[in-house]
């Protein structure tokens, strides 16, 4: 058993009195079975969690209540009282015509948000007819390459009355420009758009690994729309911050707290040397947690990721303004996690994960679906995962009452190792000198590698099951689901929209803008209005990035 810290007397008498007269006879009768008790992060789980475990812990100072410093149990007094979360299903596959399809069939099923998902080519600055598109258009998102696609992803759907997520990178910027050009001809007002740009460019280069640009210029680009969106679109999140892709690629729970956290902070001090005043741009961050297997692992993960932010804006940049101090998340449950074999498994692996996330006070959430082991979901297996979210909203009283689990021994002390673990990551960052640092440093995917290399053994070894596959087998299971099915006609489509776009174009016009954004980035200006000006004049995707790559040049990984 864990050594039992220093507490009063009486509490260490009876606990001394229950291991005595209760516990060890009945380790002597029934013995405790020969393994290690451990989370999916492979740290060690105690028999018994007590108030030993929290002699450390102060209730005010660390916990307090809903909606009051460090919000530990929430950035909202009223829970999910007030607000459900909003029930944001990721979409995007083939080509605009069909996800917007999609978008209207899960908008219809009582869905409150969207979220796009776009292809592989999207994602890495190429147009569909580019050589290195082949084989990939519309594959694992949706395909744009120019604003002509993204009029037609959004065709009937008002951008300002529903918030849309999106998931790009390394070309956010240009689909924050899109984006709001679509908007601008539907005659919203920027100032009323609300929604989020991924633009974590920091964890491309830690863990998912699409990038563009080198590391430095591409921080340039976040920090370009920092500043444009705080002063043309304030309602709009200009970043989200990343931990799901960080946790995908391996990393234990604490790791994706760690690395996500510290490079929000990194976020945080470009944007303050760029000379944006924190209380402005800081409360339009948000960030992505990803929810996986260990049910109160993840619960402690949440909690302990707002405390750690609040008193990160109040000791690191002086901050006392609420809206800069309270942390606002979105959660997805685990790509990484689902299994070919037995997939309808992935629906109760599914259950379970976003009740963590909704129990950890999630302000958003995705459920994935069944099949994408297999291939993009089926409306069939996305309809399932939406209604899992209902099921959980109006079911089971969870949102009854908040931070339902708050004051539980094992959870509160979980929440405190996990912060102090992520804690230690930050020292050993900062001694780097930042996160940009670490990262040309490989430190975290030096750290992501051995942890993702440390649960593979323990799964070979049997030491952590995975019901279904190294347990529980089955034969055949799997061949009995229909899945998506995406045609190399997809590709065809996209390349005749294109072509037609750019037949129509002024191609003065488009040259003209082009030069304009080379112009902003090598003077180092914000690089925003001139990419919305080569976004209107109807410059592509694959355009429009090669003109910053001509400037910027493109990134290399080192071998670590």
């Amino acid at each position: 058993m864990a050594e039992i810290k220093e507490i009063s007397s009486p509490e260490q008498a009876e606990l001394e009195r229950w291991e005595r007269e209760t516990l060890a006879p009945a380790l002597k009768k029934t013995p405790e079975a020969k393994k290690r008790f451990e989370s999916v992060s492979l740290d060690e789980v105690n028999r018994l969690y007590s108030p030993a475990d929290l002699i450390e812990n102060d209730t005010a100072r660390d916990i307090s209540f809903p909606g009051e410093f460090p919000y530990t149990r929430g950035i909202h007094p009223t829970g999910y009282r007030g607000k459900l979360w909003t029930m944001r299903q990721f979409a995007g596959f083939s080509t605009p015509e069909e996800t917007n399809a999609r978008f209207k069939y899960l908008l219809a099923q009582g869905q409150t948000g969207l979220s796009v998902a776009y292809d592989l080519p999207t994602l890495m600055g190429y147009d569909a007819d580019s050589p290195l598109a082949e084989g990939e258009v519309g594959k694992c998102g949706v395909a744009v390459s120019s604003l002509a696609d993204m009029e037609a992803l959004f065709d009937g759907i008002p951008l300002e009355g529903v918030t849309v997520s999106q998931t790009i990178n390394a070309p956010a910027s240009v689909f924050l420009a899109m984006y709001l050009v679509v908007a601008e001809k539907q005659g919203a007002d920027w100032k009323k758009i609300s929604g989020t740009l991924q633009n974590d460019i920091l964890k491309e280069y830690i863990a998912q690994k699409e990038w563009i640009y080198p590391i430095r210029p591409a921080m340039k680009l976040v920090t370009d729309t920092f500043e444009f969106c705080t002063q043309q679109v304030p309602r709009y999140n200009p970043v989200s911050v990343s931990g799901y892709h960080i946790r995908e690629a391996g990393a234990t729970a604490t790791q994706e707290l760690a690395f996500t956290l510290r490079d929000g902070i990194e976020y945080v001090d470009w944007g303050v040397k760029a000379g944006l005043p924190t209380d402005e741009f800081v409360p339009r961050i948000s960030f992505f947690f990803n929810a996986h297997n260990d049910f109160f692992e993840e619960i402690a993960k949440y909690r302990a990721a707002r405390r750690i932010w609040s008193r990160a804006m109040r000791d690191r940049f002086g901050s006392s303004n609420e809206r800069t101090l309270k942390m606002r998340f979105h959660t997805q449950t685990a790509g990484v996690s689902l299994t070919v074999q037995q997939p309808l498994n992935n629906i109760v692996r599914v259950a379970i994960q976003a009740l963590a996330g909704v129990l950890g006070g999630t302000q958003s959430l995705h459920t994935d679906s069944y099949d994408e082991a297999l291939a993009l979901p089926t409306d069939r297996a996305a309809l399932i995962a939406l209604r899992t979210q209902q099921i959980i909203a109006e079911e089971t009283g969870v949102a009854n009452t908040i931070d339902p689990l708050g004051g539980s021994y094992f959870i509160e002390a979980l929440t405190d190792k996990m912060e102090s673990a992520a804690l230690d990551y930050f020292e050993k960052i900062d001694a780097m000198g930042g996160m940009v640092e670490a990262i040309e440093k490989g430190f975290p995917q030096r750290e992501i590698q051995d942890s993702a290399y440390r649960y593979q053994k323990a799964v070979e070894r049997g030491e952590q099951t995975i019901v279904g596959v190294n347990k529980y087998q089955m034969d055949g299971e799997s061949t009995e689901i229909t899945t998506l099915v995406i045609d190399e006609s997809v590709r065809e489509h996209q390349i005749e929209r294109l072509q037609k776009t750019r037949d129509r174009r002024d191609g003065g016009a488009v040259a003209n803008a082009l030069n304009r954004l080379r112009t902003a980035a090598q003077q180092n200006e914000n690089t925003m209005p001139a990419t919305i000006e080569a976004v209107r004049a109807y410059a592509s995707l694959g355009e429009i990035c090669s003109a910053l790559r001509d400037i910027y040049g493109v990134y290399e990984e080192p071998a670590f």
